[in-house]
């Protein structure tokens, strides 16, 4: 049997009701709690976005000139509710959409106890899509699947283009 680990991707401020919110991410944040609840504290897993003050002057930043998740501002945290669920040392800070620290970590984790591995967040189609498939790469045969109900995309079709996606990789959806 297999430990079963939630990892929920990005649910920041800036990504929910900031400088890139949508009404989809804001529709997901009860359902995003009531998953969390499901597993046991220590299973639960985060990523934050976290981009330097300078962000407009990186690569990331010149393709998607928008300020967001700047370290240490409301933005950048994670929403209040959901963070409180999470333990503090179990949130990976990343600098960009894919989190190889997270990857390491639970590749770690998986050699002293087999895992299975959910995802849950934002957005589908950058960050949710690029760590499942960087667990995939790290992962091949443990199970990684998604919950679509508790991820939204940029735009719903692209939402529903990452699915496909992770679908054709191999992940559960």
């Amino acid at each position: 049997m297999s430990r079963k680990i939630l990892i929920v991707i990005d649910m920041q401020n800036d990504f929910i009701d900031g400088s890139l919110g949508t009404k989809e991410a804001e529709a997901i944040v009860s359902a995003v709690i009531e998953k969390i609840k499901e597993y046991p504290k220590q299973d639960v897993y985060a990523t934050r976005d976290t981009h330097p003050e300078d962000y407009l002057n990186t690569q990331e930043g010149k393709s998607l000139p928008v300020e967001h998740c700047i370290k240490g501002t409301k933005g950048w945290e994670i929403k209040s509710d959901i963070a409180e669920l999470i333990p503090e040392d179990h949130i990976f800070d990343k600098s960009t959409f894919g989190s190889v620290q997270l990857a390491e970590a639970v590749k770690k984790m998986n050699e002293e106890e087999p895992l299975e591995i959910e995802l849950i967040g934002l957005c589908t189609d950058i960050c949710v899509v690029s760590n499942a498939l960087l667990l995939k790469a790290f992962l091949p045969e443990v199970r990684i699947s998604v919950d679509s109900s508790c991820c939204a995309g940029v735009t719903p079709e692209k939402h529903e283009a990452a699915l496909e996606t992770m679908r054709s990789c191999q992940i559960q959806v």
